[in-house]
């Protein structure tokens, strides 16, 4: 394999490691600088050209983008990605990641904790919003900062405000989120590659500090972490549509909270404290990506008329509760279950013995008039449009006179 490693940091320990990891393995590894690159766009050829020359062929990309270089860096990985070189993660997955706004409304829609979090830009929208997301302390951080850059503790609503007005001042956007005081000083970094956690640890902040990153002075100590952090940060990492990424979560009094998704996780903290060839691992897996690339299965099924992908969810008192797939009668209405989500578990390629239950959501690729059937009729009616009565005195349709 030829890899190509995104970065404009070559001597740092985490590029030098993941060289090294390359090497050891038999691959090939070259550090580009991201902002050396020229994109070229003309009809059905995308094109990139380092040092002004056309770069040679890549067999994956490993995008390791700072985030001062955001635009460019994931403008350069996107045309990696219509070049058809897969890239260990995608521009739309950084770009979800680095936000912070963004990551969290992304993560809103899904059962995965996140603290309370509010984002405001009138000053009279402040106080509220303070008082939403549990008053005072709160976190203000800034939409974009990494290392614990940009995040503040206020411990009073007048500080909080003065905070915010200042770096709102200042053009900054600013989130402003619930202090979970349990996980005071500490918080979980775990490295998801693929679908597992490769290696896990704890930070702890020191001295009067809050904010627990390395960078910041925390120290590191190895956790084992349980199956509901483990699938949190997993889960985390794949709805933001990251291969790899660091994810740092609190300790919260209801589980796993998260705080931050970072497309670029250092491996400095993480190896030294875990003593875990988490470069090695980083390189298996896109090694094993080139061998077995994923496929966009809606966009390869588009091209057969009248099937398709969807998800069909099994409500309380559905007829299908209780009865096995087999049994169910799916199979004879031409429609295949690729994977069962129950209990924030995904079951791939269930058995056809597996018997369904109220709120299983089921992954399936079908005819898609046969599964629309399928949708609770409750659901359907809250699609349908609410036609208004037209007053009396109008015309009840279109071209009649009055």
């Amino acid at each position: 394999m030829k890899l190509a490693i995104l970065s404009r940091e070559p001597k740092t320990y985490s590029t030098q490691r993941l060289v090294e990891a390359c090497k050891k393995r038999g691959h090939i590894a070259k550090v580009l600088n991201t902002v050396k690159f020229a994109i070229d766009l003309e009809e059905g050829q995308p094109d990139l050209y380092y040092k002004q020359k056309r770069i040679s062929i890549y067999d994956a990309v490993l995008p390791r983008i700072g985030a001062s270089i955001t635009y460019y860096g994931t403008a350069v990985t996107r045309q990696f990605q219509q070049m058809e070189i897969f890239c260990a993660n995608s521009a739309d997955g950084i770009l979800n990641s680095r936000d912070k706004l963004r990551s969290f409304q992304i993560l809103s829609r899904h059962k995965i904790g996140i603290p309370p979090t509010a984002f405001v830009r009138d000053k009279k929208d402040v106080l509220p919003a303070i008082e939403r997301v549990g008053g005072v302390p709160v976190v203000i951080k800034l939409l974009e900062g990494t290392q614990g850059i940009g995040v503040l503790l206020a411990h009073t609503i007048e500080t909080a405000t003065s905070i915010i007005e200042l770096l709102q001042s200042q053009k900054q956007n600013v989130l402003v989120q619930k202090f979970v005081a349990e996980s005071k000083g500490k918080d979980i970094r775990a490295i998801v590659v693929g679908d597992r956690v490769v290696a896990a640890m704890r930070r702890v902040a020191q001295g009067q500090e809050f904010r627990s990153n390395v960078h910041r002075g925390g120290k590191t100590e190895v956790v084992e972490l349980d199956d509901v952090y483990k699938e949190t940060a997993i889960r985390a990492t794949r709805i933001m549509g990251l291969g790899i990424a660091g994810v740092d979560m609190l300790e919260g009094k209801d589980g796993p909270q998260i705080m931050e998704i970072n497309s670029s996780p250092g491996l400095e903290g993480i190896e030294i404290c875990s003593q875990l060839d988490v470069a090695g691992a980083f390189i298996d897996y896109i090694a094993a990506q080139v061998d077995f690339p994923e496929i966009d299965i809606r966009q390869r099924l588009a091209v057969s008329r009248g099937y398709g992908i969807t998800e069909i969810y099994i409500p309380e008192g559905s007829e299908y509760v209780g009865q096995n797939i087999v049994d169910s009668g799916l199979r004879e209405k031409d429609i295949n279950v690729l994977t069962l989500h129950r209990a924030g578990k995904v079951i791939p390629n269930p058995k056809s013995d597996r018997v369904l239950e109220a709120s299983d959501r089921l992954l399936c690729f079908g005819k898609l008039e046969t599964m629309r059937d399928l949708i609770p009729e409750r659901t359907r009616k809250r699609r349908r449009p609410k036609l208004k009565k037209l007053p009396n005195d109008l015309p009840s349709s279109v071209g009649e006179s009055s």
